[in-house]
């Protein structure tokens, strides 16, 4: 059995959390999403971290997270989609793990987020030009960090397991 951290990367939408919790069942290895582990540790909301810190200290808050997940065995490990924009992020998942980028087009991320209140940089009537530049700035960062792209567009979650896995004990 692999002893590396399997790291889940991409824009919101892509499937991080129930592509992770089933390949996580599937490995038998725990779960972890850095987003929930902010929370938790915080006792606040992403809104309102946002709201009260902004974007910089939630990315300090996530940066402290991923680096406490490094002293732990294996997980896997969905990150919020903005993990990338911190150099010491992608250097902490690559040194530490199998990172897969979950690539989604910003039409299945529209669709995937159009009921989702939790997430602050989609709160505005704009959001299809906010995933799209988002996208667009972060896109070079997922490919530089990622060991493997899936494509989550098309077809089953299991599929996108399955070639997961397939990457992951061929490295």
């Amino acid at each position: 059995m692999q002893s590396r951290t399997i790291y889940l990367i991409g824009p919101m939408g892509a499937g991080k959390s129930t592509i992770g919790r089933m390949l996580s069942r599937e490995l038998n290895l725990p779960f972890r999403d850095t987003d929930q582990e902010v929370e938790e540790r915080c006792g606040a909301d992403i809104p309102w971290i946002f709201d009260m810190e902004g974007e910089e200290g939630f990315r300090q808050r996530e940066t402290a997270v991923l680096a406490l997940q490094m002293e732990e065995p294996s997980y896997v490990v969905a990150t919020g989609g903005g993990i990338v924009t911190r150099e010491v992020n992608r250097r902490l998942m690559i040194t530490h793990g199998f990172v897969v980028f979950l690539q989604a087009s910003v039409a299945t991320q529209i669709k995937r987020t159009a009921k989702d209140k939790k997430r602050p940089l989609l709160q505005r009537s704009d959001r299809e030009q906010v995933l799209a530049d988002l996208y667009e700035k972060r896109e070079p960062l997922y490919r530089q960090t990622a060991d493997l792209v899936v494509c989550t567009d098309r077809g089953s979650p299991r599929h996108v397991i399955q070639e997961i896995k397939q990457a992951y004990f061929s490295k």
